[in-house]
């Protein structure tokens, strides 16, 4: 199997031991914690049986320094958006699954299992469109804790926030057009946009940081704090409204 169908089966196949968490029923802490626990379980015993020369970054398990010498190293998420799974009836967390090569991102998956999507580089998406001239910019923010730099941008041109949770359900909504961009600052790791910035990639969205640089995969530190994506006929008009606004200086 290559690395594309790989990293979409395991992402699914992830996705559908979260939901069988899910139905069986238990207090949301406990429910939380054995989502973490279980799905990480699963994605790095399936990549230490099917990939066993390659490294693992995972949010929920130890940082290996061996990684950093490794030419193919798989960047998961087991899951993204931890808060909304335990929520009931919320659908917006999912799994990330990723491979960078030498520093490239070459693979990528992201399940959203309670919408019942898999969007992967195995089957990339068609681009979404730009938006139309006149109206709102339609971007995805987080629901706990929305960049504070938006309302600075929305004096440079016109916004309607999206309230969303998980990194990856954010991604999704731009690459399949139900929003226009997703841009956030502060507190995220690489874990939370190598699946879904190699999935925007392959649709053939823009993605960078914040002040229009090269998002860097495998680093020594794994903060990826800042984030933009968006369609490539979007990217100029926001990275200059985001200049602007001084909005890359956060």
């Amino acid at each position: 199997m290559d690395d594309n169908n790989l990293a979409r089966d395991l992402a699914a196949e992830a996705g559908r031991l979260l939901l069988g968490l899910r139905a069986a029923g238990a207090d949301a802490s406990e429910l939380r914690a054995a989502g973490d626990r279980q799905s990480h379980e699963f994605l790095a015993g399936e990549l230490a049986r099917l990939r066993p020369a390659d490294a693992v970054l995972s949010e929920e398990g130890r940082d290996d320094p061996a990684r950093l010498s490794a030419e193919r190293v798989w960047i998961v998420d087991p899951l993204d958006g931890t808060r909304e799974y335990g929520e009931p009836g919320r659908t917006d967390w999912a799994v990330h699954v990723a491979l960078c090569e030498r520093g490239e991102l070459t693979a990528g998956a992201v399940a959203l299992p309670a919408q019942g999507k898999v969007l992967s580089t195995a089957e990339p998406p068609a681009p979404p469109r730009a938006p139309e001239p006149g109206r709102p910019i339609r971007v995805l923010a987080s629901r706990t804790r929305p960049p504070a730099f938006l309302s600075r941008l929305a004096g440079q041109m016109e916004l309607e926030l999206i309230p969303m949770g998980s990194a990856g359900a954010k991604a999704a909504a731009v690459i399949t057009g139900g929003a226009d961009a997703y841009l956030h600052s502060g507190g995220q790791y690489e874990w939370d946009s190598a699946a879904p910035v190699a999935v925007a990639r392959a649709a053939g969205l823009h993605t960078s940081r914040l002040d229009g640089s090269r998002l860097a995969y495998n680093q020594p530190d794994p903060s990826l704090p800042d984030i933009l994506i968006c369609p490539a006929g979007l990217a100029g008009t926001l990275l200059d409204c985001l200049r602007a606004a001084d909005c890359s200086a956060v």
